[in-house]
Order: C-alpha cells, then structure tokens, then sequence
C-alpha cells in the first residue's frame, strides 16, 4: 500500500506545481471582496490558490503514509523522479512546452532508476 501512497502523493505534487504556475498573488490581492460574488473572474482567480492548499497538504498526508514503511531515501527518489517526468510530459502535452530527444533519454534514465528503487526494496 506505500507505493499506493506515493504515487497518490506524485499525482498532488504535479496538480500542486501546475496550481504554483498558474496562481497570480498580485491579482488576488486586488480582488474586491465587496464585488467578489457578481465578479465570476474574481472566483477563478482563486482556484489555483484553493488547488496549492488542497493539493500541497494532500501531497505531506499521502507521501507521510509511504514514510511508514520504505525508507525515507527512496521513497524521496521515488517520489521526486515520477514527479519530474510527469511534469516534464505534462507540460509537453497540455502546454506545448518544447521539448528535445535528450530530455526523452535523460527522463527515461529517471524512470530506470525508479523501477530499479521501488524493485529492490522489501517491504514487510
């Protein structure tokens, strides 16, 4: 069940990052809360603000969980590098963020090193 909670918690820290891009501070601290309801934009300049905070402390729940039973090294490693490549094709994906053969190998040697973590710890 600890890789269970680890890959729940690489899924809440890549929505947390897309939540980090995409929040504008400036432009929530100049909201007008009196017109806060009948201004729709006003609403959607929270969410990403609502996605860091639901996001950010489902990622410590979940990746605590896994700290019960693998060590904390590979659980970070394991957690950090599917959050790398998962960013990194997400971003190509959904944002067009150009991308090179190199970066192909270099998040596959990411990947290799994950399997070769998550393969080489018994857990009881």
């Amino acid at each position: 069940m600890a890789w269970v909670y680890i890959f729940i918690a690489t899924i809440m820290e890549i929505a947390w990052t897309f939540c980090v891009k995409f929040m504008d501070i400036k432009k929530i601290g100049a909201i007008r809360w009196s017109r806060f309801f009948s201004d729709g934009e006003s609403v959607l300049l929270l969410l990403p603000l609502l996605g860091y905070i639901v996001f950010g402390l489902s990622n410590v729940y979940f990746f605590s969980l896994s700290l019960k039973q693998i060590p904390m090294s590979v659980a970070l490693a394991v957690w950090m590098g599917i959050v790398l490549v998962g960013t990194f094709l997400l971003e190509v994906l959904l944002l067009k963020q150009s991308w090179q053969v190199s970066q192909l190998f270099f998040m596959g040697l990411i990947l290799v090193g994950v399997i070769g973590l998550k393969t080489s710890i018994k857990i009881p």
